[in-house]
């Protein structure tokens, strides 16, 4: 019940929120590191520190000279070893268990069994570093300028109009002071990308340099005739390992003393590594492609001018066109986090109003600015937060 417990705690990370009070800053690859990813690595780290699910992690026995407590807790602290030239025999006959044989032979030693919980928890933490490094620098915007439009709307026509005036106010008075914003988006989304390849890595040395062709040496497994064929996840998370104890005799001379020991926990870990395998694979080349989309948005104008017409479809090509050639790429995306929390009707008016402020009229007289109507600031906060930035700044230049 403990372990079902602790599973309830992390569903949070996958479960879909429409809240109203939740705002979208950012996309489904974004999400899939910091809530799938990190809900994987987490619950994998629960089931592995799940001694109910499997037993005790490790058995030893040997001749009795050692007790039972003694032998175990020592080969579970210390290492255990395999004789990879034992791998591929026949069972029963020419070994006892894949990988075990006399002992002048060359040795694979294994002790990451005892860090694998640490590590799938540390794992799950840089995960969500890239998120939390994302939130802290967004501060809420989209959050804070899509206040009351977001979800199911109950406001009159008159509040609802009112709300899009001010934001169409804030979106023109602040064009240009968002590319800091995209920035950090960028770079996290970067970021993202170089996390998941380095945690292929960085599992890959803690493996012993056996993780990087692990899938694919599992799935050639499959395609090898039954007699010549040597499992790779027996070879890697082996069962049944050998331990050598030392102590002294009655008379003070060294005894060595073999054990034999079943490591429970590999059947656990196998499944796991090589769904992480995959996994990583997948997200790895998703965050490439994310990568790769972000670029051509920055690069090409008209990439921007076809995201804006999935959400804007009463706009004109020629608006969306002029629109665009007006603002940078921070404001660019600005409006598109903002279309992703608004539905697309209300979306739809706010960027009429913007584009008619922002672009010339038909008879050639210049935009003009959004009408105030002494209206009060709906945005605080932001604004505030503006005027601190523009004079730092400006004391920058004093200063220099």
């Amino acid at each position: 019940m403990a372990v079902f417990g602790l599973v309830s705690a992390i569903s949070g990370f996958v479960k879909v929120r429409y809240l109203i009070d939740k705002a979208i800053i950012d996309n489904m690859i974004f999400r899939c590191h910091y809530r799938i990813t990190c809900a994987i690595l987490f619950l994998c780290c629960i089931i592995v520190t799940a001694n109910n699910l499997i037993g005790d992690p490790i058995l030893c026995m040997n001749d009795g000279a050692v007790p039972v407590h003694v032998i175990n807790t020592y080969c579970w602290i210390t290492y255990t070893f395999t004789l990879p030239g034992q791998h591929g025999k026949p069972i029963g006959t020419h070994v006892p268990h894949s990988g075990l044989g006399n002992d002048y032979q060359e040795k694979t030693y294994h002790s990451y069994y005892q860090w694998v919980p640490f590590m799938l928890f540390f794992q799950g933490i840089l995960f969500y570093i890239p998120h939390w490094i994302w939130k802290n620098w967004e501060e809420g915007k989209i959050r804070m300028i899509s206040d009351g439009l977001r979800g199911v709307l109950t406001l009159s026509a008159e509040e609802r109009d009112n709300r899009h005036q001010r934001l169409v106010k804030y979106i023109y008075e602040s064009r240009t002071t968002h590319n800091s914003y995209s920035f950090g988006y960028f770079f996290c989304e970067f970021l993202n990308f170089i996390n998941v390849v380095g945690n292929i890595f960085f599992v890959d040395k803690f493996l012993g340099g056996a993780f990087l062709t692990y899938g694919s040496d599992v799935l050639k497994f499959s395609e090898i005739i039954q007699e010549n064929r040597s499992d790779p996840m027996i070879e890697i998370f082996p069962r049944v390992t050998k331990c050598t104890f030392h102590k002294y005799g009655a008379s003070g001379s060294l005894q060595k003393h073999d054990a034999l020991c079943v490591l429970a926990l590999n059947i656990l870990n196998e499944k796991i590594y090589i769904f992480l395998w995959f996994w990583f694979i997948i997200l790895s080349v998703l965050s490439g492609m994310a990568i790769i989309y972000s670029a051509v948005i920055i690069m090409m104008p008209t990439t921007r001018e076809l995201v804006l017409k999935r959400r804007f479809r009463d706009g004109s090509t020629k608006q969306i066109e002029g629109l665009v050639r007006r603002i940078e790429i921070g404001d660019f995306l600005l409006l598109h986090l903002l279309a992703q929390n608004i539905n697309i009707t209300s979306f739809g008016e706010i960027l009429t109003t913007f584009i008619s402020h922002i672009l010339p009229n038909d008879n050639g007289d210049t935009p003009s600015a959004p009408s105030t109507l002494e209206m009060a600031p709906m945005y605080p906060e932001i604004e505030k937060y503006d005027r601190e930035k523009e004079l730092l700044h400006q004391d920058d230049l004093n200063y220099s």
